[in-house]
């Protein structure tokens, strides 16, 4: 072929634009897998970081989740567990993936068809509820995760994180010293969810007998947008935590009371028979 004529020009141009399509397509898809797998190590070391525990190191923190949730659950609005993966589903299913953001926004619609992930961990032997949360900040998203302890009331840990609020002030609700506040705190007062108040530091939330933290200042927005992230995310669980709060006051029957109720139940017989 005459590589001055037109029809060259145009086999060589048509040639050189595949291979640079393929060459970028090829790029695309092994960066996109990458990114995929950086944004699900970060899931889990946020969700980590919500019962305590720190894991820096990239290699170590799929086992190291693993090791630790013991469970990721899909539950509905009336509380009920619509779906429970284990063992090597953990951390590859529909509970872990969700978009938690988009369903909190129809569940508040009145959707009350759709499921919620809660993460089941072990911690020391004891087991932690960990519920995710989505909300508004100043200058974007903010979001986080909460985990409670078994009675499903008291705060064991949290984590925050946000898109872009502001340095020193707003984006302080990722720090240790605002973070650090939630533990021991109560989601409920006596029977009623309360969600856990974000005040201005040195005022007390408006609500007596609800527990509170104190906000950032400076970052009072950003404050605001964490208050209303914790109510609005949380009071989707209600019906679950309630459920789990219940089983959680019901004292175990030991042998020496099992004992003792079938000598009350025998002692009850006998006198009915005399």
């Amino acid at each position: 072929m005459n590589r001055e004529s037109n029809s060259y020009t145009v086999v060589y141009a048509t040639i050189m634009v595949v291979l640079v399509a393929v060459a970028l397509a090829f790029t695309a898809q092994a960066l996109k897998e990458t990114q995929d797998n950086n944004v699900k190590i970060d899931k889990m070391q946020q969700i980590l970081r919500s019962v305590g525990i720190v894991e820096n190191a990239k290699s170590a923190v799929i086992d190291k989740y693993r090791s630790t949730i013991k469970q990721e659950l899909l539950v509905r609005a009336d509380g009920s567990i619509a779906q429970t993966y284990e063992g090597n589903k953990i951390a590859d299913n529909e509970a872990f993936s969700l978009n938690t953001a988009n369903a909190f926004k129809e569940l508040s619609k009145g959707k009350k068809d759709l499921t919620m992930p809660v993460y089941v961990a072990e911690v020391a032997g004891t087991t932690k509820y960990i519920f995710p949360l989505n909300g508004a900040g100043l200058w974007g998203p903010i979001w986080g995760y909460i985990s409670v302890d078994e009675d499903c009331n008291t705060v064991f840990g949290s984590d925050f994180g946000h898109q872009g609020e502001t340095p020193g002030l707003g984006a302080e609700i990722a720090t240790p010293k605002f973070i650090d506040q939630f533990s021991g705190k109560t989601l409920f007062d006596k029977d009623e969810f309360v969600s856990i108040a974000v005040v201005k530091p040195g005022q007390k939330p408006h609500r007596e007998g609800q527990d509170y933290v104190d906000g950032i200042s400076g970052g009072t927005l950003t404050s605001n947008g964490v208050n209303e992230m914790l109510f609005s995310s949380l009071r989707h669980y209600t019906a679950f935590l309630m459920q789990h709060r219940a089983t959680a006051d019901t004292p175990a029957l030991s042998s020496a009371d099992g004992e003792e109720a079938v000598q009350d139940v025998s002692m009850t017989t006998v006198i009915e028979n005399n």
